[in-house]
């Protein structure tokens, strides 16, 4: 995604429920000039790419997205990591620039993966109690399933 899909996508994931290109462009004209085209292109951008869904309302579209930004932000990892020459080493090195919160999260989320069978320390079993295994979508590298999906 570049900068203002992103930016378009924050918002649609924040609100978490159908938009309007009207809805969006007021909440971006707080931060920058911007015309209603634009997000109306940017959002039929998005829509293309298989990132939101879309459903006619009278003369104009509500967008909602189609997975979340956690699942945008694996996603992003994934093909990071898949493109290294040496995987292990990726790893390594992202590791290494993780903060000591970054490297507790993902010990957590490793938890959660493999199951409540994996002993705990005390703190991280207080922590994940209220956790579940996060349910994560990836988006369709066909728009046009997306389309389908939404007629069933």
């Amino acid at each position: 995604m570049g900068e203002l899909e992103d930016s378009v996508m924050t918002r649609v994931w924040k609100w978490n429920r159908p938009v309007t290109v009207r809805e969006v462009l007021e909440d971006l004209q707080e931060e920058r000039s911007i015309a209603y085209t634009t997000v109306m292109t940017v959002l039929d951008n998005l829509h293309q790419k298989g990132w939101v869904r879309r459903e006619a309302e009278g003369r104009a579209y509500r967008y909602e997205a189609v997975s979340t930004r956690a699942a945008y932000a694996a996603a992003l990892m994934n093909e990071a990591w898949s493109q290294s020459d040496n995987p292990a080493a990726a790893l390594v090195a992202f590791f290494g620039m993780m903060s000591a919160e970054q490297r507790e999260a993902l010990s957590d989320a490793m938890r959660i993966v493999q199951g409540p069978e994996v002993v705990q320390r005390p703190e991280v079993a207080q922590r994940s109690e209220v956790a579940q295994r996060p349910e994560v979508v990836s988006p369709p590298e066909n728009p046009a399933s997306v389309e389908r999906g939404a007629e069933r």
